[in-house]
């Protein structure tokens, strides 16, 4: 077996932005491999995704579809990509860190004799895959498992952010419908209800700007200061653990591990020490800029610019001139 295979996905025909992400690892994969990379579309009626797909840098785009497909259910994806890997000839099967993914991608591997990999930060010479442990407090190196045949791929997910979706190489790919055995009688579950979010819920991980804001704030009716700024910028509000669970701001605005891992152009912090569990959430920042007056706070060893001042003089001053050059 050689290459990466890229397996993307997509809700009602419109992609998961994860899907290119995991692109640009696989794309990254294989250069180091100095094997070819190929992505793979499932579900129904998708002929102008897979059009798009293969505008990219890929050997083939495969495309994977049956009336069957239409509605998720991880026994058809199961049953589909595993003939889809078998007719793929890859050695590595990418997949983003999705819901989805982590419903059926497990039973996937299972089916060669494999384990999933999952939430890989990085991929280095070997290869080898990063996953972080105990909140990101460590970061463990995983190889490829010892295989139960040797045609037996390997299958890691990547975490949300991590990989630049803007990093994919242009190209031209050879399009490859493939025929499926699939029956209705495999598919053991039934796609229920879609779960639908409040109006109110923000998706910040789509955010291209965002403004976080921290305990640097110190009161409730301080946020105010902030919440300009980040309307003077056109960007998102949102802020580290404690503000949420002190109620002063929703949790759908918290960034970290426990809360939305974000990957936008701009990343400002504002009053935010830098703890693990928040840097975690929003390391995948193209450009991080950090606001505290705390010059030793490990915010600024992940920032690309730093100011050491008070918030409550600087932010002011920051909406001001953003005003100034806006007019």
């Amino acid at each position: 077996m050689s290459g990466v295979l890229v397996v993307t996905e997509q809700r009602e025909g419109a992609w998961n932005r994860m899907s290119f992400e995991a692109l640009a690892a696989g794309q990254q994969l294989a250069a180091m491999l100095g094997v070819p990379c190929s992505a793979a579309v499932i579900g129904a009626g998708l002929s102008p995704l897979t059009t798009e797909l293969a505008t990219k840098k890929l050997e083939k785009v495969f495309s994977i579809q049956h009336d069957l497909l239409a509605e998720y259910t991880s026994d058809g994806y199961v049953h589909a990509l595993e003939q889809a890997v078998q007719q793929g000839d890859a050695s590595y099967v990418i997949f983003p860190h999705t819901y989805q993914v982590r419903d059926f991608a497990p039973a996937l591997a299972t089916r060669f004799g494999q384990v999933l990999i999952s939430d890989v930060i990085a991929v280095h010479e070997g290869p080898t895959f990063v996953r972080q442990l105990l909140q990101g407090k460590l970061n463990a190196d995983y190889r490829k498992p010892t295989p139960a045949t040797p045609e037996s791929p390997c299958f890691v997910s990547v975490q949300a952010g991590t990989f630049r979706a803007e990093a994919v190489e242009m190209g031209e790919a050879e399009i490859v419908a493939l025929e499926l055995k699939l029956e209705p009688g495999q598919i053991r579950n039934r796609p229920g209800e879609r779960f639908r979010e409040s109006s109110q819920t923000v998706d910040l991980s789509a955010a291209p700007l965002i403004v976080s804001v921290g305990r640097g704030i110190k009161e409730e009716e301080n946020i105010a200061l902030v919440q300009e700024l980040a309307d003077a910028l056109g960007a998102e509000l949102a802020a580290s653990r404690p503000i949420c669970d002190n109620g002063w701001l929703p949790m759908e605005r918290q960034v970290g591990s426990s809360g939305q891992t974000v990957a936008p152009k701009l990343y400002l912090a504002v009053g935010i020490s830098g703890a693990i569990q928040h840097l975690v959430g929003m390391k995948g920042a193209a450009m991080i800029i950090a606001v505290n007056k705390d010059e030793n706070a490990p915010i600024f060893e992940v920032a690309d610019y730093g100011v050491v001042g008070d918030l409550f003089e600087v932010v002011p001053a920051l909406t001001k001139a953003i005003r100034v050059a806006k007019s």
